[in-house]
């Protein structure tokens, strides 16, 4: 048998309700992403799941996504793991920019292919620019050639992918029950793998904010069924929400 995985994008930042491109920049939770967050919790633990590990980005709403929920649980003893390559993108010289506003500057064909396209990324920052990890202390310990200045998604694919297949996997694989709580790129990468979907479908996948999606897996690590814990028209008010951030 295999343990179950659950995938968690972060509540709603500071920076989604403003609408700006966030990337590696670190923001906190609002009060609603607070409430998702603990409303994610409620909706696991309802559902039943008690977790064997945990796995989060370094970036404080995912940490805080994480904590939340797991309180919700009564699970906030679960040991714990976080980690840089679950980081959303990393959106280079868009980072702080308002998505509506740089539509209008640079056009509605160009922002869509920096923000959906799977491998086109968008100008990066060079180090001297505070949005550069290699200026951020928890990043310190990390190569200067492994920090991204800027990344596509083909980029994020390429450090998840060795973190679920070395980290994650064998915990499933030891019938451990696992969640994850990132951000839309990155669950959006591990995502696409994990479903085999394609370059051009997956720039239309939206991932909401706040809400579990539950994966079961067959002996040989494939799919078996997968879900979002919830009301379902709500959750497509929420995908389409995020769909809509730059329009």
């Amino acid at each position: 048998m295999t343990g179950t995985l659950v995938l968690l994008r972060h509540g709603q930042s500071t920076w989604n309700e403003l609408n700006l491109f966030t990337g590696w920049h670190d923001v906190e939770l609002t009060a609603l992403g607070k409430s998702e967050a603990a409303a994610a919790g409620t909706l696991m633990k309802e559902e039943g799941l008690v977790f064997d590990f945990a796995h989060t980005s370094l970036l404080t709403r995912s940490v805080h996504t994480c904590n939340l929920a797991l309180d919700a649980m009564d699970q906030m003893w679960l040991p714990l793991q976080r980690h840089w390559q679950l980081n959303e993108r990393h959106y280079g010289a868009l980072q702080g920019l308002d998505k509506k506003a740089t539509t209008k500057l640079h056009g509605a064909e160009q922002t869509n292919l920096w923000r959906r396209s799977y491998d086109i990324p968008p100008p990066p920052v060079d180090t001297t620019s505070p949005e550069h990890p290699v200026n951020d202390a928890r990043y310190r310990f990390i190569a200067l050639q492994d920090l991204p200045a800027t990344e596509c998604l083909k980029d994020v694919v390429a450090r998840v992918l060795p973190y679920w297949k070395t980290e994650i996997v064998p915990q499933l694989q030891a019938n451990m029950n696992v969640l994850v709580v990132a951000h839309g790129n990155s669950l959006r990468a591990l995502i696409m793998y994990l479903e085999s979907i394609s370059e051009a479908a997956i720039a239309e996948l939206n991932v909401p904010t706040g809400v579990p999606r539950k994966y079961a897996f067959t002996s040989a690590m494939e799919v078996s069924d997968v879900t979002y814990l919830g009301d379902a028209e709500v959750i497509a008010q929420a995908a389409a929400a995020v769909a809509n951030q730059s329009k």
